[in-house]
């Protein structure tokens, strides 16, 4: 158990994971072109399915080596959730699984440390994310209401409802075709029109947008930080361990040193 252990905590392993996931995407990205499947289809469903037996055997490896520590690693639960999904026979009721075999993919952001710290950022950003999220929501609500009672009367199909007004401004805050698009055709009919567009953008798109990149890149800041003074005192530890087998063994010498003069006397 100690080697299959060993084994699969090898990078040369994991190296060889991550390759079949990069070539299990190649091959359901081919399966999808009709010129692919009619010159080599039974070769990439045969390399489909061998791919997702390996992924089986690694799972039940792992569990095998973990047993009730398998679900304590959320990644490794990511892995046979996926994997799982896979296994599922994709009949007629169940045809859209054939679709979602390509969440495999997803399994490289367990395997590379790279994606891990990139989603484990995001994950701790999300507490804040949803305080902005709200922020946005209010400000969404107050334009949409200001904007459906000032301008819906001449723009229905632009602003003639709440719903349409929040899709209207959506696409504003994204930059979209906002001013040839929205803003000046309104602004024919409402000349100081720019005053409510203007400062809506300056406080969605280049203010509470800009929140959001600062909260995940504070997180990602932050992951990192946890990661590296984990292996700063990994290191240390290791290094204290050494430094007693040193002085153990300094402590033999001088014993043999010791015993060796009295000999000698």
């Amino acid at each position: 158990m100690q080697a299959l252990k060993s084994l699969i905590e090898s990078r040369r392993f994991e190296a060889v994971i991550t390759v079949l996931i990069v070539i299990n995407a190649v091959t359901l990205g081919l399966e999808t072109s009709e010129r692919a499947m009619a010159a080599v289809g039974p070769l990439l469903l045969t390399i489909d399915r061998a791919i997702l037996g390996v992924f089986v055997l690694e799972l039940m490896a792992r569990f095998a080596v973990y047993q009730k520590n398998f679900f304590r690693d959320p990644w490794r639960i990511f892995d046979l959730l996926i994997v799982g999904i896979a296994l599922v026979p994709a009949t007629a009721g169940l045809s859209v699984l054939r679709a979602l075999r390509i969440l495999r993919v997803l399994r490289l952001v367990s395997m590379v440390p790279s994606l891990r710290r990139v989603v484990g950022g995001l994950v701790a950003a999300l507490p804040g994310m949803g305080s902005i999220m709200l922020l946005l929501g209010l400000v969404y609500y107050v334009f949409a209401v200001m904007a459906t009672k000032l301008f819906g009367a001449s723009f229905p199909d632009w602003f003639g409802t709440i719903g349409h007004s929040a899709y209207s401004l959506f696409q504003i805050m994204t930059l979209e075709s906002w001013s040839m698009g929205i803003v000046r055709p309104v602004m024919e009919v409402y000349p100081l029109a720019w005053m409510f567009f203007i400062p809506f953008i300056v406080s969605t798109t280049f203010t509470v947008l800009n929140l959001f990149i600062g909260i995940i890149v504070s997180a990602m800041q932050a992951e990192h930080d946890e990661e590296a003074s984990a292996e700063r005192t990994a290191l240390q530890a290791e290094q204290e361990v050494i430094l007693d087998e040193i002085r153990a063994l300094r402590k033999e010498v001088q014993a043999m040193n010791a015993e060796k003069q009295k000999v000698e006397r």
